[in-house]
């Protein structure tokens, strides 16, 4: 039997490119997912010419030159811009929110008019709590039914009076016309999906899918000197402490004999009353001319343990619980990263990051 340096658990991208860069160093890597392909949420698969966001949108944005150039070693990026398109009462809104939506709702042409407006509508709320007391203090009630109210209900199951502020304070809110949801200085699509960056990541590393390393601890992890863990922390340590809450996500891809579905990449579906939170055409995010089309529509879940885990529930109870877990971490044996193993949500660029950080760490310990 072979024995490696590191055995990592999880192919995506903390994964894939921790396991690159120790083998770049000289270290001997065995990757092992329990999915039956790589890449994790990122894995695009092709239909027709069309790459297919398998696990939902995911458009890479950074203003970090490092982690842009890294990326750009496995991948030449095109010029995509995320703007989405909010469906509301049968409705169609520019977004994220900005003057073009503001026009649209109130008639008003230029920032002096929209600012004299949202003035008028805001409500005077000191020390908002939770989403709906921070929306209304900052652009009324109007806005925040149309837009946030229902899409936010649906997304986490609860109430936006049940929920932090902080979950929306990361919605932009413009009074130009800049209709782009980043505000970073690099952003783009993967020419050739994503999945193709993880096989370069992954070229001459030892790979095997369909691994559940949590059903045969013992025997993965004789093969290795050390673990590098990307998977749930709570599964990990067999939900001794308690189990962390998850929302979850339930994806119906459609091959359509149509050349265009909707004429953006995503529209969101804010009304409580409409099932899906989202609806995805995949060829706009390459700026395809195929003859048929692929949509996904994306349906928010309560997470249970035999779903996929999505976005993590970070309040005060399961943050608590995380940071017991965390404790708990052989440090000597174990390197934790990514987004479950964190009980974090991350964006793409804030995981490549901590994978450079973290490998670069133990290189040079």
């Amino acid at each position: 039997m072979k024995n490696y340096d590191y055995l990592i658990v999880g192919s995506g991208l903390f994964g894939s490119i921790f396991a690159r860069q120790m083998t770049d160093a000289g270290a001997s890597c065995l990757v092992i997912d329990k999915r039956s392909h790589i890449g994790g949420n990122c894995y695009t698969r092709n239909d027709g010419g069309i790459d297919v966001h398998e696990y939902g949108p995911h458009i890479f944005h950074t203003s970090s030159d490092v982690v842009w150039n890294y990326m750009k070693r496995w991948t030449t990026f095109n010029h995509f811009v995320y703007r989405p398109k909010v469906s509301s009462s049968d409705s169609l809104f520019s977004f994220p929110i900005n003057l073009f939506t503001l026009y649209q709702l109130w008639g008003v042409k230029t920032p002096q008019e929209a600012m004299i407006k949202l003035e008028q509508v805001k409500v005077n709320i000191p020390n908002p709590r939770n989403v709906e007391e921070w929306v209304i203090s900052q652009v009324g009630e109007e806005i925040y039914e149309k837009f946030i109210k229902g899409y936010t209900t649906k997304q986490w199951g609860r109430h936006p009076t049940k929920l932090p502020a902080s979950i929306v304070k990361r919605l932009p809110i413009r009074l130009t016309h800049d209709d782009n949801y980043f505000e970073d200085c690099y952003q783009g699509i993967p020419t050739g999906g994503y999945t193709s960056i993880f096989e370069k990541l992954l070229n001459g590393i030892d790979v095997e899918i369909g691994i559940d390393y949590l059903k045969d601890r013992e025997k993965m992890e004789s093969k290795a000197k050390k673990i590098v863990y990307t998977g749930a922390i709570d599964e990990f340590f067999e939900y001794s402490l308690g189990t962390l809450e998850w929302r979850s996500l339930k994806f119906e891809h459609q091959t359509m004999n149509t050349k265009d579905y909707q004429g953006v990449a995503v529209v969101n579906y804010t009304d409580e009353s409409v099932p899906q939170t989202r609806v995805i055409e995949h060829k706009h995010f390459t700026f395809g001319k195929q003859d048929h089309t692929v949509v996904t529509r994306e349906y928010p879940q309560k997470w249970d343990k035999t779903k996929e885990k999505f976005y993590p529930v970070n309040d005060d109870k399961n943050n608590e619980i995380y940071r017991s877990y965390r404790d708990m971490i052989d440090t000597n044996r174990y390197i934790f990263g990514g987004r479950l193993a964190d009980y974090k949500y991350y964006d793409m660029h804030q995981v490549v990051g901590s994978a450079l950080v973290r490998s670069e760490k133990e290189i040079h310990k």
